[in-house]
């Protein structure tokens, strides 16, 4: 391309032009690329309304010497700042820099290979997402995931870094503990399987036990949403929301999540709950954010991607599933130094879940329903049976998939009780085949036991962030 070229005769896809049209701007370059080229390019995102404020250039130096001389536009009234990097390892903490001085909406990628590759572009896509910026390259929008100021009252927020990883569990159990000291809290939940409209269910008044539940699943509603398994085991009210779609940073592509919030401002509880569903975050801002991570998910699924965004945007991290088979001494170890190389100062908890059974279930022949995964069961049972002193009798893990569920369920021989999560098939089939048996059935609630991290305690990590929420909205 000639430096005479003009910019007319340059295209940019229409769809991008309303992205950064009237919008603060920061641009991504590198030293790959000729300086006409790259000027050429600022001047046409220029031309169609961009408010371009700095530059980051992020290295190469096969195409041009002086990033600042020979980038910076001609004429003085429109120049910006550049911040030129020394080195890869740089580039986080330039780009870091670049947002919290500029404050920009939006940050414009115009780099390439081999100045940038997939990781670094995901390791700056978490930094630019966590500053409220979107961030879009030639071919790719990652929009800021949406924060809307709904709540006055004191709030958390509890995430995850992907689906099964026990983040409803930890819910009940910071719940739990949130009463034990005398809060109040209300938890606002999305799911996938969530009502049309937001639901308020309130533990006592609406009695929420068995028959409650199934009477749920007989009028064809999902009766094992988590706000209703939130509602039973941790006896706070819940406020039911749905969502359709997760994006990669934790967008919902569609929810009724702000109706909710708004449903639990009205409430008299004094503590907000924001729930999230799967690795999709709510979008109503809280006070504070805790971020459930599982052991056994792939390392890349968490230290790479967008787990450092979820990492670095939270004030807690409880790690789950800290034991074998489901993960070894060695992966956990790579877990917490990559949690701390990510977020130095930020408290972590390792732990493990064990069935804890809601009403007494001693001397009684139990079958067992869970979604845990097969290497895990041994040790459900044999915790069920000296803790509660039953006799596991059988045993599923197929709560997630009906048709194996049933074929496990016809195998029950002299169990007296069916014990279950409240999650996927548990009501419509596993709770419908416990009535149609006559057995009794009860729910289990998967409790949170510390193992290990720099925090020793679940009230010493958890409480801390309820104050610093109080305070926060004094």
């Amino acid at each position: 391309m000639s430096e005479k070229t003009p910019i007319d005769e340059l295209h940019i896809d229409d769809s991008f032009i309303p992205c950064f049209r009237g919008k603060k701007t920061i641009c991504l370059v590198d030293g790959e690329h000729y300086p006409p080229v790259t000027k050429a390019t600022l001047e046409v995102l220029t031309k169609n309304g961009a408010d371009i404020v700095a530059l980051v250039f992020l290295g190469g130096t096969e195409k041009i010497k002086d990033p600042v001389k020979e980038l910076m536009p001609e004429k003085e009234e429109s120049e910006y700042t550049i911040y030129s990097c020394q080195g890869k390892k740089e580039l986080p903490n330039l780009v870091k820099r670049s947002l919290i001085e500029e404050r920009p909406d939006i940050v414009v990628d115009l780099s390439d290979e081999p100045v940038v590759d997939y990781e670094d572009r995901f390791e700056m896509a978490s930094v630019i997402l966590k500053y409220h910026a979107s961030y879009i390259g030639s071919d790719f929008i990652f929009l800021s995931p949406q924060e809307k100021k709904v709540l006055s009252k004191p709030s958390l927020s509890i995430i995850g870094t992907g689906k099964r990883v026990g983040k409803t569990g930890v819910s009940v159990s910071i719940a739990r503990t949130m009463k034990e000291d005398g809060y109040e809290p209300v938890i606002v939940c999305m799911g996938r399987g969530g009502p049309p409209e937001p639901v308020v269910v309130e533990a006592k008044k609406d009695r929420v036990n068995a028959d409650f539940l199934l009477k749920i699943a007989e009028s064809g509603k999902h009766a094992a949403s988590d706000y209703l398994e939130d509602a039973l085991l941790a006896e706070v009210p819940t406020v039911g929301c749905r969502r359709c779609g997760g994006g990669m940073a934790g967008n919902p592509f569609t929810s009724n999540v702000v109706l909710g919030a708004e449903s639990a401002e009205k409430l008299p509880q004094d503590f907000v709950i924001m729930e999230g569903s799967g690795s999709t975050v709510p979008p109503v801002k809280t006070d504070t954010r805790i971020v459930i991570i599982g052991a056994k998910q792939p390392l890349d699924h968490i230290l790479k991607y967008f787990g450092p965004y979820r990492i670095k945007t939270s004030d807690l991290v409880i790690v789950t599933m800290c034991e074998e088979p489901l993960a070894t001494k060695e992966k956990i170890k790579k877990i917490e130094k990559g949690i701390v190389e990510i977020a130095p100062e930020i408290d972590y908890l390792l732990t493990i879940f064990r069935p804890k059974p809601l009403h007494d279930i001693s001397s009684k022949k139990v079958f067992v329903a869970t979604t845990a995964p097969d290497p895990i069961l041994p040790k459900i049972k044999t915790h069920l049976e000296e803790d509660s002193n039953c006799e596991v009798v059988g045993i599923t893990n197929n709560l997630s998939d009906r048709i194996e569920l049933e074929k496990d369920l016809k195998d029950i021989e002299d169990a007296e009780v069916l014990l279950t999560e409240i999650k996927a098939a548990s009501i419509d089939v596993a709770g419908m085949y416990a009535r149609k048996k006559g057995l009794e059935l009860t729910f289990m609630h998967n409790e949170t036991v510390i193992v290990g991290g720099n925090v020793d305690d679940l009230e010493k990590a958890v409480l801390p962030l309820c104050k610093r929420a109080v305070e926060k909205r004094r």
